[in-house]
């Protein structure tokens, strides 16, 4: 993994689909004091827990001929839906000038959701992007993985 460096005042994001980290770092590039700034989480049990009804069949216009219809993962949507979610709260965050330079950690598939749903403000402010699941460790856990990139 390349390595990255925090600048001073950075923010960092460290997500995924149910999780998310904002952490400060008041510290210096070279000597990084990651402070937790807020931690949001959002229940999102599996798509078993969520859906209790059979996929639905789909007869075809001529003959007898049924198929089924995929099921729908819940827990997926929610975890898209949580990340559309903190893309809009980065939005609003850049907006207001709170943070001048983003890192953002995430799994690749909810990079991917961020990623198209950032606002220009977002990515003119974006420093780097690390794909990553990290999000489900502890804070110091997480801390000591961001600590080891520099």
């Amino acid at each position: 993994m390349r390595k990255t460096s925090i600048p001073h005042d950075a923010l960092v994001f460290v997500g995924d689909g149910t999780r998310a980290v904002f952490f400060r770092n008041r510290g210096t590039i070279q000597k990084p004091a990651l402070v937790v700034e807020t931690v949001l989480r959002q229940e999102n049990p599996p798509t078993r827990a969520q859906g209790t009804d059979r996929p639905g069949r789909v007869h075809a216009h001529l003959g007898a001929q049924r198929s089924a219809v995929e099921d729908t993962d819940w827990h997926r949507l929610a975890g898209d839906r949580f990340a559309l979610e903190i893309a809009d709260a980065l939005y609003h965050l850049a907006h207001t000038n709170h943070y001048q330079r983003l890192i953002v950690v995430a799994p690749s598939r909810v990079l991917g959701t961020l990623r198209k749903a950032f606002h220009k403000e977002v990515q003119e402010r974006l420093e780097a992007e690390v794909a990553k699941e990290v999000a489900s460790c502890s804070v110091n856990q997480i801390r000591n993985e961001l600590a080891s990139w520099w």
